[in-house]
């Protein structure tokens, strides 16, 4: 049972410099259930499912990201659950292509 679903986009130097790898880790490491791709211009989108205090934990760490990436801007909102069945069959987190 999730408490909270957030739509997260991260703008700046994301792309190429693991970023999507690196949400994964960490969203794994914090249980949370949820997706992370890369965006056509260049930004990084997220969605988060879990208890609200740990999503807004992952929320702040993904303002400052890998050390390789420069974090611009973190935009999130309210997700809804549909945004789950992007998911890959069977995965809790997964990272997705981009669009």
């Amino acid at each position: 049972m999730t408490d909270a679903i957030r739509h997260v986009v991260i703008r700046g130097r994301v792309q190429g410099v693991g970023y999507r790898a690196w949400v994964e880790h960490q969203a794994r490491l914090r249980q949370l259930e949820g997706w992370v791709r890369n965006r056509r211009d260049g930004s990084v989108e997220a969605v988060f499912a879990g208890p609200e205090a740990v999503i807004s934990e992952m929320i702040d760490a993904c303002r400052r990201g890998p050390s390789a990436a420069r974090v611009d801007a973190v935009d999130n909102d309210a997700g809804a659950p549909d945004w789950l069945n992007l998911r890959e069959a069977g995965d809790r987190f997964s990272v997705l292509p981009t669009v």
